[in-house]
């Protein structure tokens, strides 16, 4: 078991060029970001014609007076202006504001701001040609770039949903079953907000391109479950969204629209959808929760994918893409259209040196679209848990057109033939026992005992075949001295192998059944780090079995093991040494390899340095697995007794016996090895002569 998590671990270890490359392309996509999220400054410009587009703006997007109808109003938290209409050359008053304070609108247009500073000037002037420019530009939308952002929450019983009337968005999702382990006390946690994440969808035409992350929808149709976010752009014209938030962690989002059409062409056929996520720390051992936190897609039809765990990466996606995922350790963040995106670009960076983050995730995808009436899109996110058994059950409750999400598969529960063990002994037995017992630690010694139970006719068959190599050691022996050297190398093999034949011993009968051990023991190490089941879970010193449990912190640091002391992988390395000893004491004497017994020390304090910062859960299932062997092994050395299995082998030994093909062959290597032999030392003797 050691030696395979060894060569895997060994296997996955970047090299010094890996690390320099994954650097270098960290800082180039980020600076990309950077330079992508930069806004490119409008050119602000009041000139002669200002005053004219600025009268026609408030004449379109104003409210008419009631008493003069040439007179129109037009107010927002940028402008309040009003034009008079009733002449050939409007007349305009009001403000505009700038910082703090109204400015006369004018003096804008007049250039008479000397009592202002230049500073001040220069911001009155960028202030009026902004509303000029985003009316003008954006037409009917214009009026939707300024407002006051509202909130609106929903929540049920899994989450509490914050909505946002600026960019008609989902602002802020709270899960109220989790806690944040990071956090003192701690708190609910947040696994979308704000501040570090946002979608939007957007439209491009031919003069137009229009993102709705900066228009201020109107919140209507408030109800305990949903909600609708809506652009009303006049004359009977509508784009809006509705919310709906739904049991199981699901949010739905339906786009839905009344002759818009007239605002957006029907040329316009495809519509992008922009997201992006900092995936926030949640637990105390950030190993794992870096290493399990990365993007999926899935294309319609296939399997899950997904975007390099260790390192930047970034895809172009072509095809029907089903869904997106930005994953956590334990929560995940997915959206699932209702129509595939057509294309997709998804990029992951890696935040290594951020101590509040550990991963940046973007996409942006495009997907068709009808300016025709009623809900001409519609998708399904799901903010929550990263639950075997509950993503599973998404299935049933999304329409997939036929397609299987596999949503399950953002459990990552090892190798196809790994996860099938988990799939179908694993998890339903932790399930199974998790109904009726609600300690964690208990489940654990009882799943360990119960698979050391199923396990244990291998591991008696392994010590019989190690008892039978021990009582030939005489026989062995006497072999290795009657055929000493390397030029009786074969002959020594052969008559060792005939006596494992006449004794019905073998040598290898010993590893099959630890090799048949191995996939259930492979299978329970990418289980339990992935159990969202221990999170939050104490036992004993431990107070998360999904997190290293630390019980001290060093004045000092050691080299590849850091400054923490998990205890539950200390006692897997003590007993681990133990198993160790106890296991060569059951191999027969062999001076053969000396440097075998150091290597045999070595590997569990290799453990040590490995397993010091992963979930307390596995080193302490390991320390029970190893616990449990040792019991195993004394009670078969109680109950074997050596000496009626050396009669039984003697009884075989005087059975006559069918030569097997490989004696036959090994025989038959030996007679052309001593005929070479014999050959090279005639030819030796000749030339002597």
């Amino acid at each position: 078991m050691g030696l395979v998590i060894f060569f895997f671990l060994w296997l996955n270890k970047p090299t010094k060029e890996q690390i320099e490359a994954q650097r270098a392309a960290q800082e180039a996509a980020q600076k990309q970001m950077q330079q992508a999220q930069s806004a490119k400054p409008l050119d602000f410009k009041v000139d002669d014609n200002s005053a004219m587009a600025l009268a026609q703006i408030v004449k379109a997007h104003g409210t008419p007076d009631n008493e003069l109808p040439a007179l129109y109003r037009m107010g927002n938290p940028a402008i309040n202006v009003t034009a008079d209409w009733k002449d050939s050359i409007p007349v305009l008053s009001g403000t505009v504001k700038v910082g703090h304070d109204d400015v006369d609108v004018n003096r804008i247009l007049n250039d008479d701001l000397s009592d202002y500073t230049p500073e001040q000037a220069e911001a009155a002037h960028r202030a009026l040609a902004k509303v000029v420019t985003t009316y003008s530009k954006y037409k009917s939308f214009g009026p939707f770039y300024y407002g006051e952002n509202d909130t609106t929450v929903i929540e049920n019983d899994d989450m509490r949903v914050t909505f946002a009337s600026k960019g008609g968005m989902i602002q802020e999702v709270v899960l109220k079953k989790y806690k944040n382990e990071t956090t003192e006390p701690a708190q609910d946690i947040t696994l979308f907000n704000a501040q570090t994440a946002g979608y939007r969808f957007a439209f491009v035409t031919s003069d137009q391109r229009i993102y709705t992350d900066s228009l201020y929808f109107r919140t209507t149709e408030v109800t305990d479950s949903s909600l609708v976010m809506s652009l009303p752009l006049g004359r009977g014209i509508e784009w809006g969204i509705r919310y709906t938030v739904n049991p199981d962690y699901l949010v739905k989002m339906e786009i839905i629209q009344q002759g818009i059409d007239a605002v957006i062409p029907p040329s316009c056929t495809t519509m992008g959808f922009d997201w992006h996520q900092k995936l926030g720390r949640n637990e105390v051992g950030r190993t794992f929760e870096e290493r399990q936190s990365r993007l999926l897609y899935k294309f319609w039809g296939e399997k899950p994918d997904q975007l390099s765990e260790s390192k930047d990466d970034t895809e172009n996606l072509k095809g029907r893409i089903k869904w997106v995922a930005f994953k956590n350790q334990f929560f995940s963040s997915v959206v699932i259209p209702q129509v595939c995106f057509t294309t997709c670009d998804v990029t992951s960076i890696d935040l290594k040196n951020n101590q509040d983050f550990v991963k940046n995730m973007r996409m942006s995808g495009v997907m068709p679209y009808n300016t025709a009436d009623g809900t001409p899109l519609w998708f399904d996110f799901y903010f929550g848990p990263n639950d075997y058994p509950l993503l599973s059950s998404i299935d049933k409750k999304i329409e997939t057109q036929g397609d299987k999400l596999y949503l399950n598969q953002l459990v990552p529960l090892g190798w196809w033939w790994v996860r099938w063990i988990n799939q179908i002994l694993t998890i339903p037995l932790f399930s199974f026992l998790s109904k009726f017992i609600s300690n964690y630690g208990i489940i654990i010694l009882i799943l360990t005992i119960i698979v050391k139970l199923i396990l244990f006719p291998f591991t008696y068959k392994s010590y019989i075949s190690q008892a039978k190599m021990r009582v030939l050691a005489p026989e062995i022996k006497e072999i290795n001295e009657k055929y000493p050297g390397q030029e009786n190398a074969m002959k020594r093999q052969q008559e060792t192998m005939a006596l494992y034949s006449r004794a019905g011993a073998s040598p290898f009968s010993g590893c099959l059944p630890m090799m048949l051990q191995m996939p259930v023991l492979i299978a329970l190490f990418w289980f339990f780090p992935s159990a969202i089941e221990l999170r939050g879970q104490s036992f004993l010193w431990a107070h998360d079995l999904s997190a290293p449990d630390y019980i001290c912190t060093l004045p000092f640091t050691i080299p590849w093991y850091g400054n923490k002391v998990s205890l539950f992988c200390l006692l897997m390395t003590v007993v681990n040494i133990i198993y160790m000893r106890l296991s060569m004491q059951n191999q027969p004497a062999n001076n053969s390899m000396p440097g075998m017994k150091w290597m045999m020390y070595l590997m569990p304090v290799m453990f040590l340095f490995f397993f010091n910062d992963y979930a307390s859960g596995l080193s302490y299932y390991y320390f029970l697995s190893l616990l449990i062997t040792i019991a195993q092994t004394y009670a078969c050395r109680k109950f074997v007794d050596e000496k009626k299995v050396r009669a039984q082998m003697l009884e075989n030994a005087k059975k006559p016996k069918k030569k097997s093909g490989f004696m036959a062959r090994l025989e038959a290597a030996q007679k052309q090895q001593e005929a070479m032999m014999r050959q090279q030392a005639k030819d030796r003797g000749k030339k002597r002569k």
